[in-house]
């Protein structure tokens, strides 16, 4: 498992369902190309599976 995710933003929440907009608001996204990078646990690794279709997640190594 990786240290920490770059967490970035691909697709606009428009038109997604409400659970989707919360998870991405959660993560601290909320604009298509915007980045964020956040500590690897199992619980952000589930919102991300959650939202898959609107993220691209790099992993990051120390």
């Amino acid at each position: 498992m990786a240290d920490m995710l770059k967490i970035t933003q691909t697709r606009s929440i428009i038109e997604q369902l409400e659970a989707a907009k919360r998870t991405i608001k959660a993560l601290g996204l909320g604009r298509p190309n915007y980045s964020v990078v956040k500590k690897d646990t199992p619980a952000i690794r589930g919102m991300l599976r959650k939202v898959a279709h609107l993220v691209r997640v790099e992993e990051l190594k120390k």
